[in-house]
């Protein structure tokens, strides 16, 4: 009888858990489509290949060793270069079929850029940074000034809206950027080495913020990043060598993993 009841413990967990991720997959929407990617530069082949598909609100992290493509790979899904040959669909539309024009206004109003380095203008204050890419998108000031306080009042930097960059410490600086990166609501933010230049605790704050303004704003993350511990807590990570893509790790694949853990754990109960 005990076995029975382990059983069917164990059995209800699988199915449970294997309900839950049929059921993520059906209403997953596609975001970013990749199709055979390919980068030169010069005789050097950057870029061999890329094919990817990353759905809308998923956090995703792009690592491997230095030359292997990640920041080139980016800076083609985010429309700053373009490749020698496939193609990058963003939120529905194939960015290789927009004339220069359109594809500025696409990348202003789809896309949100954070860099290593936090790129903020030192002549203006936190809240002007703030509110430059909305200017270009046309928003009115009253409008940007609205949305760029709201932004602020969540990064937790209210009463340091009217202090310009050389009087925010490296944290505050980076959020600051990363509002920046939110102020026309894109569906996509990318981030090169985001946390790069920052301290471990400010590091760890940074990190933590991309998930809660993914699970308050729904905005798709894709992120190139050294940092392991970065890298070990997105929803997937894509693994780059050479120009290609040579692995991916996921958390769902972490579940799958306990799982069988659990269903074969004690009394050598096993489901095939």
């Amino acid at each position: 009888m005990a076995k029975l009841l382990l059983f069917a413990k164990n059995t209800k967990f699988f199915v449970e858990i294997v309900a839950l991720q049929y059921i993520f997959c059906t209403f997953a929407v596609n975001m970013i489509t990749i199709e055979n990617i390919h980068k030169s530069f010069g005789a050097l082949e950057v870029l061999k290949g890329i094919d990817l598909h990353i759905d809308k609100g998923e956090v995703v992290s792009i690592v491997g060793p230095s030359g292997a493509g990640k920041t080139t790979l980016l800076q083609i899904i985010g429309t700053l270069d373009k490749p020698d040959a496939g193609r990058v669909v963003v939120d529905g539309i194939d960015t290789s079929q927009l004339s220069a024009k359109k594809l500025s206004d696409f990348r202003n109003q789809h896309l949100g850029f954070v860099f290593q380095f936090h790129q903020l203008l030192p002549e203006f204050t936190a809240l002007e940074n703030i509110m430059i890419p909305a200017y270009i998108a046309g928003v009115s000031q009253k409008e940007a000034k609205k949305r760029a306080k709201e932004l602020l009042a969540f990064m937790g930097l209210s009463e340091r809206a009217s202090h310009k960059p050389n009087e925010l410490s490296g944290g505050e600086k980076q959020r600051v950027a990363v509002a920046r990166a939110l102020i026309n609501n894109p569906a996509v933010i990318l981030a090169d080495e985001p946390s790069g230049s920052l301290d471990s605790k400010n590091k760890q704050e940074l990190h933590q913020l991309f998930f809660d303004l993914r699970d308050k704003f729904g905005q798709t993350f894709v992120i190139v990043t050294h940092d392991e511990s970065l890298a070990s807590i997105t929803d997937r990570t894509i693994h780059l060598k050479d120009g290609i893509v040579v692995g991916e790790s996921s958390k769902e694949n972490e579940s799958d993993d306990k799982v069988d853990a659990v269903v074969t754990d004690g009394d050598d109960l096993s489901l095939v």
